[in-house]
């Protein structure tokens, strides 16, 4: 009896472990700047922006970047390596890491308030840069806006319901749809957007005080913590989650 007991305890406890080792469903990438934090959470649907933005911000490539693109009520830009100590008056936007990304522009992932999207030039195939992306404020539409949009910028196409509902709630930039890729959104910090967005800006739309950057990948346990928190639940700091924590990477 005495073993069937410490058989059950053992393998309760190796349960417990297990669940307590899962791996979170996204990655997420906190930005951090002078005027406070935010956290993007990077969908699952565009892998390859995914990763790479992950590599880059592991690699500490935007530290010491500028946001140096800002219009408000439309959004603010940053991710050219040109960026960091650049002086006060230069234009910028022209660096990045030496190669683009394959488009994963898709129905389903718009430009509301709050999404980041990859920054390109003029390309055909609407390949975005290798590091450059943009934060979206935008602005609240009514629905006839969105009705005028579709045929004066979309050529007739028309905004789904889910597009309409977001544009005409929390608001964002609907003419970006389907021509760059969106690849997450914030799920912490969204005012962040709006205060870097109403500083003073020079004719080139660069910020006359640098908006300087820093990045941090949420670690394996931070990320499960996040998503908890998310979903109305406590973080797991107990005995089992510690337990779990030796056992598995910081990455997953």
């Amino acid at each position: 009896m005495k073993f069937l007991k410490a058989g059950l305890i053992a393998v309760f406890c190796f349960l417990q472990i297990v669940a307590f080792a899962a791996k979170p469903e996204f990655k997420y990438v906190q930005i951090i700047t002078d005027k406070g934090a935010c956290v993007l959470r990077l969908y699952n649907a565009t892998p390859k922006h995914r990763d790479n933005f992950v590599k880059l911000a592991k690699t500490n490539y935007y530290d010491g970047t500028l946001f140096h693109r800002v219009i408000q009520n439309f959004m603010i830009q940053g991710g050219d390596p040109d960026s960091r100590n650049a002086v006060g008056g230069a234009q910028l936007g022209n660096g990045g890491p030496g190669y683009t990304i394959p488009a994963e522009i898709q129905d389903s992932l718009f430009h509301k308030k709050g999404t980041i999207g990859a920054a390109r030039d003029n390309n055909p195939a609407k390949a975005s840069s290798g590091s450059q992306f943009y934060l979206v404020q935008g602005k609240v539409f009514t629905s006839e806006d969105l009705s005028r949009l579709e045929q004066t910028r979309m050529n007739g196409r028309k905004f789904s319901e889910a597009q309409r509902q977001a544009y005409t709630t929390v608001g964002g930039a609907p003419h970006l749809d389907w021509s760059y890729t969106v690849f997450g959104e914030l799920v912490r910090g969204i005012d962040l957007i709006d205060q870097i967005a109403a500083v003073k800006t020079d004719k080139h739309d660069r910020p006359e005080v640098d908006q300087k950057m820093s990045m941090h990948v949420l670690t394996r346990r931070e990320a499960l913590n996040l998503e908890r928190e998310l979903k109305g639940l406590k973080p797991q700091t107990g005995f089992f989650s510690k337990i779990a924590d030796l056992f598995s990477s910081k990455d997953y």
